[in-house]
């Protein structure tokens, strides 16, 4: 038998990712192998992102081109996934012929039944709801050091400008289990960091046994022998309990990082967001896990021009990123999503230019607060873990790590260490990263 290739292009979160290493393994045990080259594949997916419009229309545009190849290769087959697939469901079979399987966010472990029946000819949409029960599966991972580990999939929360509730569904915990296997698993294979992954990964365990949360699971995967670090990712900031603050605190394996979305520092934009928290509150939140853990690092998600966002409540966002001192924010303008409730305020809606400008100030003074950040670290010994090595074009040798607390350090260095922990010496600060020199 002919092994065939499969060639998967991921648009999106680290959770796309993921997912994208779990298909890799799957269709391994189908007979196909992967390629980095789509013109020798056999297989051809799309693993799409609908946070915003720009991904969608992305996706939308490299199926086009796909579907001009299948034209000089009938027998190419072509998958639709991820979040845009379980949004646009039938509709994607009539927008694109030439895709073969519509394969929804919580389907995904039916991937090697679904195969069989399009390498039969028939055209299937699978975006049901219920998802499709995990087993031990095999996850061909992307060569490196970190492990990117899904602890629980979707979000109950219905903030009113995001699509995630309605394409990855209602919140549910994977099996303690399977996770520790797969930790397990990836330790063996030599991965130094795992990042356990969640829309919402403080409301870990709330579906499971009583007592098997977050803090829980971070103390069975701290408890496995080798020197490795723990990471996790992401908080929706008044599910944040002292009992995590204390796990992180007590666990020498845990670090110093929490990543906890604002969106705006404005009350009534947050109201209208419908998030749970107001200033004051997320407030008490960062200084609390700041008095209590040294050198945390704390990051944040923010919008620009969210519907009927004045002025004055923009300039509250960027007073609150200086306030708050945070040491890095990811930024986008507001993007409408089809089923969100702020899509509907069509009426309030900013005008692109004014959310074009507004978004260039926000990265302006997101830069300047990564760079006082920054500058706090000049002269302090951290410990790296090496990530990536480089020859530059100017002949330079240089590791490149990142620290507990999640600095990116580029240290001058003529052998490629990757994989290593190395103390080093920091001596400049740049916007987005430091430099040093080991000890």
């Amino acid at each position: 038998m002919k092994h065939k290739k499969v060639y998967i292009e991921t648009l999106g979160c680290q959770m796309n990712k993921s997912d994208a290493e779990r298909m890799y393994g799957m269709l391994e045990h189908v007979g196909y192998s992967q390629t980095e080259n789509p013109k020798e594949a056999d297989l051809l997916i799309i693993n799409t992102c609908s946070i915003r419009q720009l991904s969608e229309d992305k996706a939308y545009s490299q199926i086009g081109v796909w579907g001009k190849m299948k034209k000089s290769k009938p027998d190419l087959k072509i998958i639709f996934a991820g979040c845009v697939a379980q949004q646009g469901g039938e509709s994607i079979l009539k927008r694109a012929p030439y895709v073969d399987l519509v394969l929804g966010t919580q389907r995904l472990y039916e991937l090697p039944n679904l195969i069989k029946r399009i390498e039969n000819g028939e055209r299937v949409v699978s975006t049901e709801e219920k998802p499709f029960e995990e087993s031990e599966i095999q996850i061909n991972r992307v060569k490196g050091v970190n492990a990117w580990i899904p602890i629980m999939e979707g979000c109950n929360n219905f903030c009113t400008y995001c699509i995630v509730p309605y394409t990855r569904g209602r919140e549910r915990s994977r099996k303690p289990e399977l996770i520790l296997a797969e930790v397990k698993k990836a330790l063996s294979e030599g991965f130094k960091e795992i990042t356990l992954l969640g829309q919402n990964v403080d409301s870990y365990g709330k579906d499971l046994e009583k007592g098997q949360n977050l803090s829980w699971l971070l103390r069975q995967i701290n408890a496995l022998n080798g020197k490795f670090r723990i990471r996790f990712v992401t908080n929706y900031p008044t599910d944040i309990t002292e009992e995590v603050i204390d796990t992180v605190i007590e666990l020498d394996k845990v670090c110093e990082y929490f990543h906890i979305p604002m969106q705006s520092g404005d009350d009534y934009v947050l109201k209208k967001m419908n998030r749970r928290y107001d200033y004051a509150t997320y407030k008490k939140i960062c200084d609390n896990i700041r008095s209590r853990i040294p050198d945390v690092t704390i990051t944040s998600d923010f919008i620009a021009g969210f519907p009927g966002e004045t002025e004055e409540q923009f300039q509250n966002t960027l007073k609150a990123m200086s306030e708050l001192e945070l040491d890095y924010s990811n930024t986008a303008a507001y993007s409408p999503r089809e089923k969100t409730v702020a899509a509907k305020w069509t009426d309030l809606y900013i005008p692109e230019d004014v959310k074009t400008e507004r978004l260039a100030r926000l990265n302006e003074h997101n830069r300047e607060c990564c760079l006082k950040s920054n500058k706090k670290y000049i002269g302090r010994e951290l410990e790296i873990l090496v990530e990536n090595y480089e020859v530059r074009k100017n002949g330079n040798k240089v590791i490149t790590g990142r620290t507990r607390n999640n600095k990116i350090v580029h240290v001058p260095f003529d052998k490629n260490i990757t994989g290593e922990f190395v103390n080093v010496k920091i001596t400049n600060a740049k916007t987005w990263y430091l430099n040093g020199e080991l000890v």
